[in-house]
């Protein structure tokens, strides 16, 4: 088995390409250990010291290292853990863990919303999956977009500049009611 490494607009974060699927569809973000219940990989990723956060993708793991530690002391360990596991036969989520769509929003907006989501999954979230990361709609009250950024995009430096002169200006322009646009924490 061959693993892949890309490098991602966030220092912290690696792309890992196993070469197989790892989710059938959707995403699944392990921001801490405490989280990874749900998934034998998240949680053998997380034995490696120095790992602080896990997303996985259809073709590809992200992780995000801790601070204080090199990629040159982490990264062997983390292609051994995910080597190790799909050479396991273990799934990769138990359950149906893997979901990250959007939030639901219904009311006088619903037409509105619809529109940002359509825009998000056709133009944002491809072009921001080839970097590790997703984005996600979680709501939109007096013309403000919140999204949920997850993977190499939670706290990457680029993510404002993104954000702000990406996505908006996209929303912006087909989207007459979005005013701004603004990261939520979940």
């Amino acid at each position: 088995m061959f693993i892949q490494t890309e490098s991602t607009p966030n220092p912290a974060t690696l792309k890992f390409l196993p070469g197989l699927q790892v989710l059938e569809s959707g995403t699944a973000d392990f921001p801490a250990a405490d989280s990874a219940g749900s998934s034998p990989l998240a949680t053998r990723i997380f034995g490696v010291a120095g790992v602080a956060g896990v997303f996985l993708g259809t073709d590809f793991v992200t992780v995000t290292k801790a601070a204080d530690v090199e990629w040159d002391h982490v990264k062997p360990a983390i292609l051994g853990a995910i080597m190790e596991h799909f050479q396991s036969g273990a799934p990769v989520m138990e359950g149906d863990g893997a979901a990250g769509g959007h939030a639901e929003h219904s009311g006088e907006d619903a037409e509105i919303v619809g529109q940002i989501k359509e825009l998000l999954d056709t133009r944002v979230r491809p072009a921001v999956a080839q970097d590790g990361g997703d984005i996600t709609f979680h709501g939109f009250d007096r013309g403000i977009v919140y999204l949920h950024m997850q993977g190499a995009c939670a706290g990457c430096p680029s993510s404002t500049v993104t954000l702000k002169m990406g996505i908006e200006n996209l929303l912006r322009h087909y989207i007459p009611e979005v005013i701004e646009v603004r990261p939520v924490a979940v």
